[in-house]
């Protein structure tokens, strides 16, 4: 069950940092299937429209290395949606059962579906993702020891919050059911820094749908034996092991998807973990050689912005990135 009433105090912090970073798909392994691109994954988790362009033979290959925190419910036709409205708020439902959980993200509060469409709306602008931040800056917290091991998890000592209180509690609704349903694909993952602690907004290139990417297992012990790499004083003290389970260290959410001409949506939201198995599609074309040790997928063709969640708050920053799309 995800329990949304902690007695815990979250806090959505955004640090605008801007640094570069560059992508590369330098693995080449001879194959007869054509190689999968960012754009083709979103693409096979998207509307009947855009998972029909995809070759059939890499479409097949992405949808083995699924799996699915919440049932995928994909639909042939935007008609079915012309008149979808939804009016749930974190604050009065408890959301118990199973069902109700997965309609949180099939058709999130009303906040995330505004930000949603806006993203859509504008022709994938990040500006107008900025503008839905509240411009009080917050100082970040030191959270579990970072400071006694110099660790720094973000790019600022400050951050932002978004206005509206309910995207804030989404935000924590969607960390704490990747905890929940995790063991369920076998990602057996915890809230905090060395583990699952950020994610990563993105506006998709074509479609201009809102996204987050999220990283857990991020800071693996090191062992010189089974992860003999040093990453850092954030490393130091770190509990998690380097094992099968970093395969499904990216998490992805897809709001749904507005459509561009009318009022209606072309498809629901999704919440699927990303299988990096090394003899598959994933790993073999989207993640880059330099970090495939650590199975890392990055974001962003262009502008994303980043958050930091921890048990106590939530945090983020914008960087430049170069996969899934731009903000």
């Amino acid at each position: 069950m995800v329990k949304l009433s902690l007695p815990i105090r979250f806090t959505i912090l955004l640090s605008l940092s801007l640094t570069a970073s560059t992508t590369s798909f330098s693995k080449s392994k001879s194959s007869s299937i054509p190689k999968a691109t960012p754009s083709d994954l979103l693409s096979v988790l998207g509307p009947t429209s855009q998972s029909s362009t995809v070759n059939p033979l890499v479409a097949k290959q992405l949808k083995s290395c699924f799996k699915f925190l919440v049932p995928f419910t994909p639909r042939k036709s935007s008609t079915q949606f012309q008149d979808y409205s939804i009016r749930r708020s974190l604050k009065d439902q408890n959301f118990k059962t199973q069902r109700q959980q997965n309609e949180l993200i099939w058709w999130p509060p009303e906040s995330v579906l505004e930000l949603a469409r806006l993203a859509v709306d504008s022709g994938g602008d990040p500006d107008a993702i900025y503008r839905a931040l509240d411009p009080t800056v917050l100082p970040v917290p030191d959270v579990e020891g970072c400071k006694e091991y110099r660790c720094d998890l973000t790019r600022t000592p400050y951050g932002r919050r978004f206005i509206s209180q309910e995207l804030n509690s989404y935000l924590r609704y969607l960390f704490e059911l990747i905890v929940a349903r995790g063991a369920s694909v076998g990602l057996s993952v915890s809230l905090n820094r060395y583990d699952l602690f950020h994610g990563h907004f993105f506006l998709a290139t074509e479609s201009g749908r809102l996204g987050i990417l999220f990283h857990a297992r991020e800071y693996p012990a090191y062992d010189k034996y089974v992860f003999p790499y040093n990453m850092g004083y954030c490393q130091k003290g770190s509990n998690v092991t380097y094992d099968d389970s970093m395969n499904f260290r990216n998490i992805l959410w897809l709001a749904p998807l507005p459509n561009k001409s009318a009022k209606g949506w072309e498809a629901p939201g999704v919440l699927v973990v990303l299988d990096a198995r090394p003899d598959g599609i994933i790993y073999r074309d989207i993640i880059p050689e330099y970090v495939g040790f650590a199975r890392t997928i990055y974001e962003g063709l262009h502008l994303h912005l980043s958050f930091l969640c921890y048990s106590l708050f939530v945090q983020a920053d914008i960087r430049f990135g170069s996969d899934f799309g731009r903000l």
